[in-house]
């Protein structure tokens, strides 16, 4: 058997035909075909499976019980096989505790960092605090010069109201002498009497000397005495010059705040050690969010300003009571414009009265009834209710009005004041992890230490600087490692999990990757792909699953899975070298990457209809107040590098902002003074990856509402009229119809201990859903059982005749899902896949002409060829008269849009401008545009 060469025997899992495939081992390996060919079955499902299942085989039988076990893919043989990793896009934390820093453990080397060479600080005066021995300070006395006079202190009472007189009695037993008492000195013999109500510091005086060569033991006798009463502190008082005092802990000597020895745990927001005890270490607070109680200040009480639950606007309610008796004691009434109220009158409705009362009249049915009473105001009566109320649904449905709140003691540093007051180089290590990767190893470049620290640190700052590097590689310099793991789009997860990866050094490993360059800009892409090279030449063999056309011709390796999508693919049309692929007929990636097939650019760019959305100071994020206008009735594409500001721009403004004012969704829109031009618009659609339904009852026909009709269809039939079944008996989601075995399912789930949970189907139903008086219903001599399981293309031609039905279909088809079955389980979809069933919904719905879509790289996922379809898609929807607002890096897409706003320069602080805007071609003559600049040689074939 060769060692050189991974050999896959019998491949059959998902819709794989039996394929055979040799794999070099130790190369960059790209397997690629259209969407849904079978790539990821065959490069996660059947190698990387198998890979891990053998290696969880080799545990021993006690591991194995807590790993579970893994199912063997549906494949005859595959030799020549290593540990595998997978480094797919579905595994980003979502817990808030998660931050860059955390997920790629530099965070933790910057805790150990802190705790050995941080120098902490008085978090109150900012006073190092140092922590020193009776022979340190000693000294550092000694270094006064020659003749010096000074006194030894000893501060026993500092700042603290009370006569004292314990205290002097107390020096009086121990044989001293003097005392100095708030700066006066006084001879312990004479009546001292303070002021029982005033803050005083009492100081025993221990000794007086002058400095000359022979007073050492006499001065550490004296220094330990000192320590001795105050428990670490003393003072010394040198004539006619400055005081010092030194602190035996890690104290301050004049506010008295001490800090533990320093650890990595204090530097934790996850440890209670280190974490700020407000909002222990989240750094935000859930909080009722005013901004939402009042989205829209230009109306007023009456049409419905306030929207909050309970205190919504009605005749004769007591919501309405309270407003009028408000309005009477700060000068509004019912129809006065929120906007137009005094601040007085706003905070009042939001914060309430503060105790003061309120004369109420409330006029209903069965008489009048005056009362006097305080109003707490809306934003507490939510808070109080959210804490006291048990109902999960009024927990839910207040929610809705909060936010995150930045943390009022940390200010969302996350930690206690103490740790904040630890630096190195003078920065805090909060600051240091807000700070970019490019500041962050700007900062660690100009780092200076002592000798005695570099000995310490050195090899943690190698080990950081290297990390960083690592992210820099992979084109993520613009992040913070502050930066929430939630946050992050699939693509950037995942070239933190590489980043990750390549600083573990692993050699002999199987990596398999899916789609790595996802929100990658084309500059940064030699980036990434030269660090998949490192990988690889560190002796490990890369599978990536891939669209992009310059990883594909960097790769040592291709297989392209096809030649069609679902029931038309699963074959191995063509494999070997970018020349070998080119040269194959049948393979429609080689057709496309010989430029045989292209997209082509249009030959004249669609007219603007000469309205606008005009987004107005926008300083979201890193937006640096960007004012830009989107035309309306054309495509536009927002383009930029990875971290530039495109998401905060379209995403967090301008779709909240329209999904808000248009759809009267509950969402905060991001930071922005206005904006103009939502008149000619008159709804929002927000197309993203996110599933289709959480559920595996959830699937493309329910989805797209098309099954509501076929039911109907089968509910009209002469079987169905005879035994009185109505559309819902043909559901299989309620009792009725469905076989009540498998609940409607199809599969049972049988729990096996210390195996895989094995899903066999229904033994009733054998899968069909349905019991079997309703599959005995039959249209066109098909059963709804029989209709699930036809792809999309059969139920397309089998439906033909009802426009109804055909019409929904006919979409999905048009976004290039024609081999998905009608009854896939929503949870079996990829992202992309997700993306355009969402889309096909959208399509199949009638026009207003007036609609926004904003789509966020719909081309994830997506074969160049599924790429043809989506444009012919996305022209048919602006040629209806909608605005199309596309977020994408794909050059396909970018070269036929109509308006580009591109920002830049870079991305996080060095991002936020806007740096051209205009036609595909005006773009791409401006030399300050990275995007034109890969843009221009497209726009020339």
């Amino acid at each position: 058997m060769s060692t050189n060469k991974i050999i896959i025997k019998g491949a059959r899992e998902h819709n794989l035909k039996n394929i055979d495939v040799t794999l070099p081992r130790d190369k960059l390996i790209v397997m690629t075909g259209l969407s849904g060919s079978g790539k990821s079955s065959l490069a996660f499902d059947t190698i990387y499976a198998d890979g891990q299942r053998r290696y969880m085989e080799s545990l021993s039988s006690y591991a194995r019980q807590f790993l579970g076990q893994m199912e063997k893919p549906d494949v005859d043989d595959i030799q020549g096989l290593s540990p595998a990793i997978s480094i797919d896009q579905k595994t980003t934390s979502r817990n808030p505790r998660s931050t860059v820093g955390t997920v790629t453990e530099i965070y933790d080397y910057l805790r150990l960092l802190y705790a050995r060479i941080g120098i902490p600080h008085c978090p109150v005066c900012g006073r190092p605090i140092t922590q020193q021995t009776v022979d340190q300070m000693v000294d550092e006395i000694l270094k006064l010069p020659e003749r010096t006079r000074f006194q030894v202190l000893a501060p026993v009472v500092r700042g603290r109201k009370g006569t004292q007189q314990k205290e002097f009695e107390a020096a009086r037993r121990g044989g001293f002498a003097r005392v100095r008492v708030d700066g006066v000195l006084y001879d312990l013999d004479e009546e001292i009497s303070l002021e029982k109500n005033k803050k005083h510091t009492v100081e025993i005086v221990v000794d007086r000397l002058v400095l000359n060569g022979d007073i050492h033991t006499r001065l550490a006798d004296s220094l330990e005495t000192a320590l001795e009463l105050t428990g670490g502190l003393v003072t010394i008082d040198v004539v006619d010059g400055e005081e010092i005092m030194f602190s035996q802990s890690y104290a301050c000597p004049e506010h008295g705040i001490s800090i533990d020895e320093l650890s990595p745990r204090m530097f934790s927001f996850n440890n209670p050690f280190g974490a700020c005890e407000t909002c222990t270490g989240l750094g935000t607070f859930m909080k009722v969010d005013p901004a939402l109680i009042l989205p829209n200040k230009k109306l007023s009480i009456r049409e419905g300003a306030i929207k909050a639950s309970g205190w919504y606007y009605a005749e004769g309610s007591i919501s309405e009571m309270y407003y009028i008796a408000l309005g009477h004691k700060y000068g509004f009434t019912l129809d006065t414009p929120i906007q137009d109220m005094s601040d007085e009158a706003v905070h009042a409705l939001l914060y309430g009265t503060n105790g003061e009362k309120l004369e109420m009249t409330r006029e209903t049915d069965r008489g009048t009834g005056r009362y006097v009473n305080d109003f707490e105001g809306i934003v507490n009566n939510l808070e109080r209710r959210f804490r006291e109320t048990n109902s999960q649904w009024m927990k839910e449905e207040i929610q809705g009005f909060m936010t995150g709140m930045e943390c009022p003691s940390c200010h969302g540093d996350r930690l206690k004041p103490t740790s904040l007051a630890v630096t190195v180089g003078g920065v805090n290590i909060s600051e240091f992890t807000q700070m970019s990767v490019r500041q962050e190893l700007d900062f660690l470049d100009k780092l200076q230490l002592t000798s005695r620290e570099h000995m310490i640190a050195d090899g943690i700052l190698k080990e950081v600087r290297e990390r960083l590097n690592f992210l820099r590689n992979v084109g993520l310099d613009y992040l913070t490692l502050a930066r929430s793991a939630a946050t992050l789009s699939g693509g950037e997860s995942q070239r933190i999990r590489l980043a990750t990866q390549i600083g573990s050094a692993l050699t002999g490993v199987l990596y398999v990757l899916d789609e790595p360059s996802i929100g990658l800009h084309q500059r940064d892409n030699s980036k990434l792909i030269a660090t998949l090279k490192r990988l690889r030449d560190l002796g490990n063999t890369l599978i990536v699953v891939e669209h992009d056309e310059e990883t594909m011709r960097e790769a040592d390796w291709i297989v392209d899975i096809g030649p069609g999508a679902g029931v038309h693919g699963g074959e191995l049309v063509a494999e070997g070298t970018v020349e070998d692929i080119c040269r194959s007929e049948r393979s429609i990636t080689g057709q496309y990457l010989s430029g045989r097939k292209s997209i082509e650019v249009p030959s004249q760019r669609r007219k603007f209809n000469g309205h606008y959305l005009e987004i107005i100071g926008a300083t979201q994020n890193n937006l640096k107040n960007v004012t830009v206008k989107i035309p309306l009735g054309v495509m536009t594409c927002v383009t930029g590098i990875s971290g530039s500001g495109k998401s905060s721009l379209i995403n967090e403004i301008l779709y909240k902002r329209l999904s808000a004012d248009l759809n009267g969704a509950r969402i905060k829109p991001g930071a922005h003074k206005d904006m103009r031009g939502l008149e000619w618009v008159d709804k929002v659609i927000g197309i993203d990856q996110s599933p289709i339904g959480r559920t595996p009852r959830s699937n493309p026909a329910t989805y797209t509402g098309v099954f509501s009709d076929i039911r109907n269809v089968f509910a009209q039939t002469q079987d169905a009229k005879m035994r009185g079944y109505n559309p819902g008996r043909f559901s299989f989601n309620v009792k009725g119809g469905r076989c009540e075995a498998c609940e409607g399912d199809g599969i049972l789930k049988i729990e096996m201990h210390f195996l895989p949970d094995i899903y066999v189907p229904c033994e009733v139903c054998k899968g069909a859903r349905y019991n079997r008086e309703t599959l005995e219903v039959k249209y066109k001599g098909k059963s709804i059982a029989d209709v699930l399981n036809m792809t999309v293309e059969e139920a397309c031609a089998f439906f033909e005749n009802i426009p109804r039905i055909h019409r929904k279909i006919q979409t999905l088809v048009d976004v290039g899902l024609g081999y998905i079955k009608m009854g896939q389980s929503a949870t079996t979809l990829s992202g992309g896949e997700a993306q355009r069933v969402k889309l096909a919904l959208e399509l199949a719905k009638r026009e207003t002409g007036q609609t926004v879509y904003i789509l966020d790289e719909p081309t994830t996922g997506l074969h160049v060829a599924d790429v043809h379809k989506l444009v012919k898609v996305l022209d048919k929807l602006v040629d209806a008269g909608n605005t199309v607002i596309i977020i994408e890096h794909n050059l396909d897409i970018i070269k036929r849009a109509d308006h580009i706003i591109d920002l830049g320069p870079e991305g996080g602080a060095a991002g936020g401008e806007i740096i051209a805007q205009g036609t595909p071609e005006e773009v791409a003559d401006n030399p300050a545009s990275f995007t034109g600049q890969y843009l221009k040689p497209l726009l020339k074939r």
